[in-house]
């Protein structure tokens, strides 16, 4: 079955244009899911139902690219939902995205190899970097508090006249890293 979504970002823009493109490829208007939110939205519900709805062999087909997705992560991201449930997907603007042909899948595998290997370098560039600060000394992280106010606030815990507030306040030590220092105290 044709699945339509169409998406406008705002109230006051109109849904028209899409939803007679899509008619016009063949989806039925009962099968077009349409909402008017911006694509940054994590939450968009009717592009959530649509995707809880999909049958194997359904395709979704959409105006152009940006109406699914704003960003490249996101779009591989849905695209992959979608082809677990057995689905496709199909641009009429992005020729090259129609997952129901072996060229479009091709393509589309190509770019989703693209973004991995994107991911990846940036992921060996950030390993490198932390390695070579490393190798002059700087060892990341967040710095040690002083262990004067640390053990002040520790005094100050036992004695228990002091609110972890009050001892936060006082040594410039906020209550999770006082509660860490007490769990490690423990712990040893």
């Amino acid at each position: 079955m044709l699945v339509g979504y169409a998406r406008v970002s705002t109230e006051e823009q109109n849904l028209d244009r899409q939803i007679d493109s899509l008619v016009n490829a063949g989806v039925d208007k009962r099968n077009i899911y349409k909402e008017k939110i911006t694509g940054t939205k994590a939450e968009r519900p009717e592009l959530n139902k649509m995707l809880d709805e999909l049958q194997p062999g359904d395709t979704i087909i959409v105006s152009e690219l940006t109406r699914l997705s704003r960003s490249t992560k996101d779009l591989f991201k849905l695209s992959e939902m979608i082809e677990n449930k057995g689905a496709n997907i199909k641009s009429l603007k992005e020729s090259w995205i129609d997952t129901t042909t072996p060229q479009g899948k091709l393509l589309f595998t190509i770019f989703a190899g693209i973004s991995q290997f994107e991911r990846d370098l940036i992921s060996e560039r950030t390993k490198e970097g932390l390695k070579s600060a490393r190798a002059r000394g700087r060892m990341g992280g967040r710095p040690f508090k002083d262990k004067k106010n640390v053990e002040i606030a520790l005094k100050m815990y036992d004695s228990r006249d002091y609110t972890c507030s009050e001892i936060a306040k006082a040594t410039g030590i906020s209550r999770t890293t006082l509660y860490r220092y007490i769990n490690n105290r423990k712990n040893n």
